[in-house]
């Protein structure tokens, strides 16, 4: 056993942000498309624009995915392997 926690604490941080069937239904999606927008996903969710806001904002805190800025618009994608290994895993 390692007695490292940091290690611990940073993957339990991660599955704690996607422990929400909302963020897990994003990342799904984003991996699916590659990358898109908020108004995309608010569409394809069907929840308010605020809501959807707060999930994308837990979602880049824990480095899970990251904004492009395209002219008013942000794409987003999934940027940290682990997830993308861990998604592939659940699905």
């Amino acid at each position: 056993m390692n007695k490292n926690f940091k290690d611990y604490t940073e993957k339990a941080e991660i599955l704690k942000v996607l422990a929400h069937p909302v963020r897990l239904c994003i990342v799904r999606g984003l991996l699916e498309k590659g990358q898109c927008n908020v108004s995309y996903m608010q569409d394809c969710l069907e929840i308010p624009q605020s809501t959807l806001s707060q999930h994308i904002q837990k979602l880049r805190t824990a480095g899970i995915i990251k904004g492009t800025r395209n002219g008013l618009e942000i794409n987003y994608k999934v940027c940290n392997p682990m997830v993308v290994r861990l998604i592939q895993v659940l699905f």
